[in-house]
């Protein structure tokens, strides 16, 4: 025999009788809103047959039956039917179908609210002689705050209301955010039946999203209810402690970076630790996405710029989408961060750097000079990475000793390895670029770089593929597998151009996968992907000793020359043929001439033909 209220009762315990008037099997159902504590230690003297060694099934954490369960909450369909089942007139329900799906949408499964939608509708249906309409219904209850505040204490309301200002929360981070020096508060409120948890998350803890905005937007039901500078301090006190806590893993770092930049934009706090937060987040190139939600109006969200917090989340946010968006949309929004002047000092370089990675991959070589010089000039955290990128655009150019001289000054922050790597596999110098390549990314992978290892290996395959095919395509399938944790838009198509490097002179058809390929580079913006995409395939048309191939090829690579950018690239076709370049085309620095740079790139060809030769029977 049992007895149950499924909108009020939460907690349910099963409670077997050996020796009952009504039978020896017989199941007792014991139901409210909060856990049943007659296992508590502190209750025995107190009270008879009390403590955990009387009531085992009870203790926290207990998994043999008969133990103590929370009900959760109620699914969609169980909503719908508990509503439908609730209120009938002649057997059918009384709610129309638009109110009840309504009111289960708004309810997010609690029982409580479908209650008090219950209550509300039974009055207004008395008032007005009709069923009421299912706008009457698109709210909030009141009395959600009343009933669930009704059975805490007056610190666990505290420590309620703080987590309100969270997303997700600890115990550790609970306490800290309401303002206390123990934890025994926030231990009291994680059990209550309102509250999910996820032990996977970087916080475990969650209030359920109707209780939440709820005591955030109707806080007016009881009398220690906060003031809006309560609210302000409890903020500044979350903010606190999530900082504290963003030193941890990747997870958490995002985490914390989420929770913080929207807590710093609806309560106008200083950046403070967002900063060096921030800075690691683009170390690495991961990419989790950072979008800040709108704010309780719906009028602030990512696209806003009216403080510093908006502005360094559209900053991270266009950094992170750039991945998955044309970089010239992408150049927009950080131009407009920087436009917008509310970022500091200490954190402008950030938007300014990338910009000017954006402005380098969309072909506007001098804007990248520019903005990478400045933030060299600025000596902030990123000198040593536009230094880098000056490097790059160096290279871009055919200035090659200023790249060897500009190397040797980088370190491992600069990514000094991978701009060696960089450099070497232009002269023709295979091994000692493979060299540095794997360097790099075994450096990144001892520092826990994911996305630095990803890129580094992706570079190493491209490289790789000029020379040895079986070992080329060990490379590129271990570049395809760190890649699966690094979202890096270059890298990916990088990796698949070193595929067509690897097969030159094997595949016929490589020239329409090339084709595919750059397509799919310029969608992304990516200027340098285009030009090593047609670069592979004037490789394929040199191995194939193919005059009329290697005509097109280089018709379509020229196209990717402007001036000096990308001439290197052009003047290689040439070389790697035996061939005189043409007058009109600029010519490269290379680091010990361009006859051994021949010599070296004529070999490599050699050495291709034999092995395609070998691969194809002759």
């Amino acid at each position: 025999m049992c007895r149950t209220n499924t909108g009020r009762r939460w907690w349910c315990c099963w409670i077997p009788s050996k020796t009952s008037a009504i039978g020896s099997n017989a199941l007792f159902v014991i139901t409210g809103r909060n856990r049943l504590q007659w296992d508590e230690p502190k209750l025995e003297g107190q009270l008879d047959w009390a403590g955990p060694e009387y009531w085992p099934g009870l203790v926290g954490g207990a998994v043999r039956e008969p133990r103590q369960h929370t009900v959760g909450y109620l699914s969609a369909e169980d909503c719908e039917t508990y509503l439908c089942q609730r209120l009938t007139v002649t057997g059918r329900p009384l709610m129309d179908d638009r109110t009840r799906h309504l009111i289960t949408a708004n309810s997010h499964g609690l029982p409580l609210y479908l209650d008090l939608a219950v209550m509300r509708f039974l009055d207004l249906y008395r008032r007005q002689g009709r069923p009421p309409q299912a706008e009457e219904f698109n709210l909030d209850f009141p009395a959600l705050v009343a009933r669930t505040f009704r059975d805490l204490s007056p610190q666990v309301r505290q420590v309620l209301r703080a987590v309100s200002l969270l997303d997700a929360f600890s115990v550790e981070l609970a306490a800290a955010a309401a303002g206390l020096d123990h934890d025994a508060p926030a231990l009291d409120l994680v059990e209550r039946p309102f509250v999910d948890s996820d032990p996977t998350a970087p916080w475990p803890y969650r209030l359920h999203a109707l209780i939440r905005d709820a005591v955030r937007e109707a806080d007016s039901t009881s009398e220690d209810r906060w003031s809006p500078a309560d609210w302000q301090r409890a903020a500044q006190r979350a903010f606190q402690a999530l900082g504290r806590q963003a030193a941890g893993d990747r997870a958490r770092l995002v985490a914390a970076l989420r929770q913080g930049l929207r807590l710093a934009r609806d309560y106008d706090l200083d950046l403070g630790w967002l900063v060096d937060a921030a800075f690691r987040y683009v170390d690495d190139f991961i990419w989790e996405p950072l979008e800040l939600p709108a704010d309780q109006e719906g009028e602030r969200g990512a696209e806003a710029l009216d403080s510093p917090a908006t502005a360094l989340a559209a900053a991270l946010s266009a950094i992170a989408q750039r991945q998955r968006q044309h970089r010239s949309r992408t150049a927009e929004r950080l131009q407009a961060v920087l436009d917008s002047e509310q970022l500091p000092a200490s954190v402008t370089e950030l938007p300014r750097y990338f910009l000017a990675e954006c402005h380098r991959d969309l072909g506007n070589f001098q804007s990248s000079l520019d903005g990478m010089q400045q933030v060299v000039d600025g000596g902030g955290r990123l000198a040593s990475t536009a230094n880098r990128g000056l490097a790059h655009l160096a290279r871009r150019v055919g200035r090659f000793p200023q790249v060897r001289e500009a190397a040797k000054n980088l370190g491992m922050e600069g990514r000094g390895e991978r701009t060696l790597g960089d450099l070497w596999w232009t002269q023709g110098s295979i091994g000692p670029a493979c060299a540095s390549y794997a360097a790099s990314r075994d450096d990144a992978l001892h520092n826990g770089q994911r996305g630095e290892a990803a890129l580094s290996q992706a570079c190493l395959a491209f490289a790789a593929a000029f020379q040895d095919r079986p070992r080329a395509a060990e490379q590129i399938a271990r570049a395809h597998d760190l890649l699966e944790t690094a979202a890096i838009r270059w890298a990916e198509i990088h990796t698949r151009a070193a595929e067509l490097i690897r097969d030159a002179g094997v595949a016929p058809d490589l020239p329409q996968r090339a084709a595919a390929l750059g397509d799919l580079a310029r969608e992304a913006g990516l200027t340098s992907s285009v030009a090593y995409i047609r670069f592979a395939t004037c490789w394929h048309a040199v191995t194939l000793n193919s005059p009329v191939l290697l005509k097109q090829a280089r018709q379509q690579l020229r196209e990717c020359v402007h001036g000096e950018e990308f001439a290197y690239l052009a003047e290689l076709s040439y070389l790697m043929a035996g061939e005189e370049p043409p007058a009109d085309l600029p010519r490269a620095q290379w680091l010990d001439g361009a006859e051994q740079t021949k010599a070296r790139w004529v070999a490599l060809a050699a050495d291709r033909r034999r092995e395609a030769a070998a691969h194809r029977g002759e």
